[in-house]
């Protein structure tokens, strides 16, 4: 479990530096260069990301289980996360309404996909991975809310085209993972069959 904790810190530790050190995180970016903040920020991510993996896969070699949650909830988790696919795609799509409403998809993705997991889930591992990311999903959202804001930050608007595509990719990425993905990267068959 400290692994999963240390690489949990580590991760959203560093994707957290736009919620509590943006002026620092800006300061730091004009003295080093964009560049190499980029080269930093994706080498620690990638070590945090090594971290969670690793350690959410030995906590899962002695789970705790805390309570059983009712089947219903799985049903419930694939609708969170193929609405948490949808938005991922959004984040990228250009000119999509989704995007042009929401402003900050990926974010509002990481809230359902963690959300869904801890209805889903029960055990010690997927309360602090899940609950982690929620928390930190939610943090992120409102300080990102907030920068908009103060420097009106206007959207393009979004076309039907636009959503339609990222609607699509979305439902695709999920079904790909849900029936096929999900089993074989995590061991876990979330709709309880492969392709």
């Amino acid at each position: 479990m400290l692994v999963l904790i240390l690489g949990l810190l580590i991760f959203l530790g560093v994707h957290s530096v736009r919620i509590f050190a943006d002026g620092w995180r800006a300061s730091t970016i004009a003295r080093i260069g964009e560049k190499p903040w980029k080269g930093l920020y994706t080498l620690v991510s990638l070590i945090g990301f090594g971290l969670i993996v690793w350690g959410y896969s030995l906590a899962r070699q002695q789970p705790v289980v805390l309570w059983q949650p009712p089947v219903m909830m799985k049903h419930l988790n694939s609708l969170f996360t193929l609405a948490a696919f949808i938005l991922l795609a959004a984040a990228y799509v250009p000119r999509n309404q989704i995007k042009a409403r929401l402003h900050h998809p990926m974010v509002l993705a990481v809230k359902l996909w963690a959300f869904g997991h801890l209805l889903a889930t029960a055990k010690l591992a997927d309360v602090v991975l899940f609950g982690a990311f929620l928390l930190w999903a939610i943090l992120d959202f409102r300080a990102a809310r907030q920068r908009d804001r103060a420097l009106g930050t206007v959207y393009a608007a979004g076309t039907v085209g636009g959503t339609l595509i990222a609607v699509v990719v979305g439902v695709v990425a999920w079904a790909a993972f849900a029936f096929w993905l999900h089993a074989a990267w995590i061991g876990v068959a979330p709709l309880g069959r492969t392709l």
